[in-house]
């Protein structure tokens, strides 16, 4: 019984603390993934001795991304795949511009908690919890205003989002805690995967009519990232 305890105690600590995986070296620049078509769970790592301090470097998160679209929002990221020394360190930032009331919609992280600083302008930000173990109690909703100088903190897997409500443009960083934290968007997923859902799982799902799921999924869905 005390064997099964203690195996059962170290398994939901190894969970509490999971993150990407610890390095087993000083770093472990990222290369193109091998013709072996072999899968890891990260990316291969660039040779040490041609490591070179431009694989470090990124350029350019002082420069606005291009809002001029549906949502009035863009996301430029800085993950593994823009900058390959980022590879088993475990951390990832983006720049989020927004236009006057542009949105980054309702998305999640699946592998990472993101920290979101408010530079300028002034947003409506917020996430809904998990589902409650009581089927009688709803999801609830977390939301603040915030200001220049603002932290905000949407904890990993949590459906959240960012809306501008100012007149003037907002511009916010996020750092997450994972060098590929991912990122899914609720509408875009739902209504926009290839091949599309089929109509009457939605319909059903949402308590529609089928023409209204036939409409959302011929909406053209933007990538925010």
């Amino acid at each position: 019984m005390k064997i099964a305890f203690g195996l059962c105690f170290t398994l939901l600590v190894s969970i509490a603390y999971a993150s990407d995986p610890g390095q087993l070296q000083d770093f472990c620049v990222a290369v193109p993934d091998s013709a072996s078509a072999v899968f890891v769970n990260g990316k291969f790592c660039k040779n040490p001795n041609m490591v070179v301090a431009d694989d470090f470097l990124f350029q350019g998160l002082n420069k606005a991304g291009n809002t001029s679209n549906n949502l009035g929002s863009f996301v430029t990221p800085v993950n593994v795949n823009q900058l390959e020394g980022l590879n088993t360190l475990g951390v990832s930032m983006a720049r989020l511009d927004f236009a006057p009331y542009g949105i980054n919609p309702p998305h999640t992280h699946p592998r990472a908690t993101e920290a979101f600083f408010l530079m300028e302008g002034t947003l409506y930000v917020g996430f809904v919890t998990s589902n409650p173990a009581d089927p009688a109690q709803k999801n609830k909703l977390f939301t603040k205003y915030l200001y220049p100088g603002d932290v905000f903190v949407f904890p990993q897997g949590l459906i959240h989002f960012q809306f501008n409500v100012g007149k003037t443009n907002a511009v916010a960083f996020a750092g997450f805690g994972s060098q590929n934290p991912g990122t899914i968007t609720i509408a875009n997923a739902v209504f926009g995967s290839d091949p599309k859902i089929k109509p009457d799982v939605l319909a059903k799902a949402f308590q529609v009519e089928k023409n209204i799921i036939d409409h959302l999924q011929a909406q053209f869905w933007y990538n925010n990232n």
